[in-house]
């Protein structure tokens, strides 16, 4: 890099907008952080809900198939005809942009499940809304998970940015900057050493001039 003050103004200015740069990107990082333990205390939340449904649905199908049997119990599950539709858009969290997962899967009345009311028990009943209610919140961690594996992504990409500009990028530039300075320093000095003498010859040449 040529040592030049025009070359010193534009490292300056480049040392001005990364430290800005910086200072925005330390706030996202702390903003990102902040939003990561919010959404992580909704996915444990989440996750010990689910964690109790599934729970009481394998109580449910267990004594389902202990009263009814096996075969009844996966005649009626064949019977069970709605699908879980998902309908997936995008939202913005933070200026990342992520899933955000919707359906209109509801749990089902007994009579609208397909199965035959005769020949079935409310065990049966209570098997199959039980693991409807699981299927509806695994729907709802789904998305929180996903939002929870972006926001780490993310995190992550801007923590080395924020490394990079303090520790090495802007470090690098004051250490050029600071080199230029010097160099511009000596410069000016032998400059006004060239000077001295040169002013010095011209008064020696001055003084000879004035013995003739």
């Amino acid at each position: 890099m040529t040592p030049t003050r025009a070359t010193l103004l534009r490292l300056n200015k480049t040392i001005k907008l990364a430290i800005a740069g910086h200072s925005l990107l330390k706030r996202k990082r702390d903003g990102l952080i902040q939003e990561f333990f919010r959404v992580l205390k909704e996915a444990k939340k989440a996750e010990t809900v689910l964690q109790e449904k599934y729970q009481r649905a394998k109580v449910a199908i267990n004594l389902a198939r202990a009263v009814e049997g096996s075969a009844t119990v996966k005649s009626a599950s064949f019977a069970h005809k709605q699908k879980a539709e998902i309908d997936l858009e995008t939202r913005n969290v933070m200026g990342i942009i992520v899933p955000k997962v919707s359906s209109e899967y509801e749990v089902q009345a007994f009579h609208q499940r397909g199965y035959g009311v005769i020949g079935t028990s409310g065990y049966i009943d209570d098997a199959a809304e039980a693991y409807e209610q699981v299927l509806k919140n695994i729907i709802i961690s789904a998305e929180i998970e996903t939002t929870l594996k972006k926001l780490l992504i993310e995190i992550d990409k801007t923590k080395r940015r924020v490394n990079a500009l303090e520790f090495k990028i802007i470090p690098n530039m004051k250490g050029e900057a600071k080199y230029i300075r010097q160099r511009l320093e000596e410069m000016e000095r032998e400059d006004v050493f060239r000077l001295k003498r040169i002013k010095g010859k011209r008064a020696k040449v001055v003084d000879k001039l004035k013995t003739f």
